[in-house]
């Protein structure tokens, strides 16, 4: 195991375009962590300049304390797993597994590839598939082969490139938990690089955010859900997507498209004085007034507003309300849609309610808000004005700390 270091990491190409501009980040021995963000943000030049696949135009590169910018990728002893599994499709499993070890002439006896092929295939439950040639394996299962060529290297750390983008999504969240349960029993550093944020939010103790070849945060998951810094990190942790309506501040009350909701002292003094904000408020921060427990109403505000149309999805619905926009947020957000790969971000909001909620698409409906929950961002530079960074740091501590207790448990078996 090994700590990995990037230090002000910058990758420019012939053009001069920056794919990675000044990235840095600290990645303690056994944690996990993931790059993701939209198609073209950088995270997969990043894992390659890790790797070696790229050459780093500035900044340094150190693993476990060692400065690694100009050494070939055989002499950094990481292991890629990579999107297509890049196995042999003329050798067994076992062979596919054995293949790194054999590469390395002289360094491992025959009974030390046997036993190790033999652990890999035990955890990997491809014990019964060794003689097997991939193209006679399920997806899931070529997936597993390439891990198990990864885990019997002793590699320093385990590096993932999209490794589940080409599987079914049932298939997709097995391999999820089977990735998080391996990781953890082997408290092996990884680095996982994914555009699909439910992989970044189940599997990493810390998640970093790429846009456009910058580090926007990076923070244990439920730090970047509870307290994003920016409006582009709330727009794309989450999903459905957080809801982003113009708003004025007039004392302690905010006039939106939906109507007038009455806000902490906090969070009104975070707007006041501004000519409009965003106000962010997630899905599940509303419910239906029907179903919500009386002592819960005066927490926050209710409004009526008609019904678009509904989403049942068994252990939760959708509503969706549609609403007026403001001309002066207008481009921000067309710009934050772009970023996020999304070709516009539509004028409703999207609200979770309970399952057994009758709401209807056409119904006049009665609804309720948890002010306490409400964020407010400048719709000019996109910063969080109600981000409480002590709070989130105290969230990414504690994952932290999880972690470690995992790893003491990990160690003990």
């Amino acid at each position: 195991m090994a700590s990995i270091t990037l230090k002000n990491i910058v990758k420019k190409y012939d053009d001069g375009y920056p794919a990675v501009n000044d990235v840095s980040i600290d990645i303690e021995d056994g944690e996990f962590v993931i790059l993701v963000g939209p198609s073209g943000c950088g995270k997969s030049t990043l894992l390659r300049m890790i790797v070696g696949l790229e050459d780093i135009t500035d900044g340094d590169l150190i693993i476990d304390g060692a400065k690694v910018n100009d050494q070939a990728p055989r002499d950094r002893n990481l292991a890629m797993v990579f999107q297509n599994y890049a196995l042999y499709p003329h050798l067994t499993v076992y062979e596919n597994i054995a293949f790194p070890m054999r590469l390395a002439k002289g360094k491992f006896s025959k009974d030390e590839v046997e036993e190790r092929v033999q652990r890999a295939a035990s955890m990997l439950e491809l014990t019964d598939h060794l003689e097997r040639k991939p193209g006679n394996l399920s997806g899931g299962q070529r997936q597993r082969v390439a891990m198990g060529r990864a885990i019997v290297r002793d590699a320093n750390a385990f590096l993932f490139d999209e490794p589940l983008s080409n599987l079914d999504a049932k298939l997709r969240g097995q391999m999820r938990a089977e990735i998080s349960q391996l990781q953890r029993s082997l408290n092996t550093t990884s680095v996982y690089v994914t555009h699909d944020q439910t992989e970044a939010m189940t599997l990493g103790d810390r998640v970093a955010v790429l846009k456009q070849g910058e580090l926007q945060q990076i923070a244990s998951p439920r730090e970047l859900y509870e307290q994003p810094i920016n409006l582009f990190v709330a727009g794309f942790i989450g999903a459905p997507s957080m809801n982003f309506l113009p708003a004025t501040v007039q004392g302690n009350v905010l006039s939106t498209p939906i109507g007038e909701i009455e806000v902490p002292d906090a969070i009104a003094a975070a707007g006041e004085g501004r000519e409009v904000v965003l106000a962010g408020i997630r899905p599940e921060f509303f419910d239906d007034v029907a179903t919500v427990d009386e002592r819960h109403l005066s927490r926050g505000s209710t409004f009526r507003a008609e019904l678009s149309h509904t989403e049942w999805l068994g252990n939760e619905q959708y509503v969706y309300v549609p609403y007026e926009n403001d001309a002066r947020v207008a481009e921000t957000l067309q710009t934050l849609a772009a970023d996020m790969d999304a070709d516009e971000l539509r004028q409703q909001l999207v609200i979770a309610v309970d399952a057994s909620s009758r709401l209807r698409g056409g119904d006049v409906a009665e609804l309720w808000i948890d002010s306490r929950r409400i964020h407010l961002f400048d719709p000019g530079t996109g910063e969080n004005l109600t981000r409480d960074a002590e709070a989130g740091a105290e969230l990414t501590e504690m994952a932290r700390e999880d972690r470690r207790r995992d790893a003491e448990r990990a160690a003990q078996r």
